[in-house]
């Protein structure tokens, strides 16, 4: 039995659907039964925060994937200590490449604590640090909308990856062997700058879009969290936009390619899928 743990969010989704492609016996953790009602997996009610409801989410689990939102460790070191319980030989994490870089940026530093309770948990286990989503870009909507996109890496270059591809990478390291002790770092197969991405979704769209420098730290902000961000969480943004916007040849690996098999999803495949969401 795979249990995935973030089964309703985009990359859990995907993975389910994955996972029961490729013949497993997958069930899917919620906190609410009604957003995973579409779902082909076994739905069990529970919550990371409350250890009483997790054994019976845990019971005959021989591997599971672990994504959790916001910023705390709670949840990982509640689903660690309940996967350890009844024997897990394998968890596969979904961490960040703000994980990485030395000094460590402010972004990473909580999804280092989190994989450092899943290193001390004795679960064999694989880590997978994705960089920035191809679907952040849903975040211009609204401004898309109004015929711009605010822009606060300038020349910095990353290498947007398809949420869609990271499941498909969790579920290969879920149902095959010898992954135990890696750490992937995936991202897309395209080095593209802000105005780079925007010429891409411009064409998809059919018009043009307009590709704006922000006149403020708070702007910038919100361009990400438009009803705004606590303090510690905002400095972390303006850090790491500052960071990639100093990053002017960017980075990528093969890791997709290797394990999947084939080159990862464009950016532009990724927009004529999502044209829609833009109108």
């Amino acid at each position: 039995m795979l249990l995935v743990i973030g089964a309703t969010g985009n990359i859990g989704r995907d993975l389910v659907r994955e996972l029961v492609d490729a013949g497993a016996d997958v069930r899917a953790l919620t906190r609410d039964p009604a957003r995973a009602a579409d779902l082909p997996a076994q739905v069990v009610v529970g919550d990371l925060e409350e250890p009483s409801t997790l054994p019976a989410a845990f019971a005959g689990v021989e591997r599971f994937f672990l994504l959790t939102p916001g910023l705390g460790t709670t949840g990982v070191a509640n689903a660690v200590a309940a996967a350890r319980e009844v024997g897990v030989r394998h968890v596969v994490h979904l961490s960040s490449s703000n994980g990485l870089g030395d000094p460590m940026p402010k972004m990473g530093r909580w999804h280092h604590e989190r994989e450092e309770l899943v290193r001390a948990s004795g679960i064999p286990f694989t880590i997978l640090r994705p960089g920035g989503f191809m679907r952040n870009a849903l975040e211009w909507r609204e401004s898309v909308r109004a015929g711009y996109v605010l822009d606060a890496l300038g020349p910095g270059r990353q290498a947007p990856i398809d949420t869609a591809d990271i499941a498909a990478v969790a579920a290969v390291v879920l149902t095959s062997d010898g992954h135990e002790g890696a750490e992937y770092v995936l991202d897309g197969g395209e080095l593209l700058t802000v105005a780079d991405q925007v010429a891409i979704l411009s064409a998809a769209l059919g018009r043009d879009i307009e590709v704006r420098e922000p006149s403020s730290p708070d702007e910038i902000v919100r361009s990400r969290f438009p009803a705004g961000a606590p303090p510690a969480l905002a400095e972390a943004v303006l850090e790491a936009a500052a960071l990639m916007r100093a990053d002017v040849e960017g980075s990528r690996t093969d890791t997709v390619s290797r394990l999947l098999g084939r080159e990862p999803r464009t950016f532009g495949a990724w927009c004529a899928r999502n044209a829609a969401a833009f109108d």
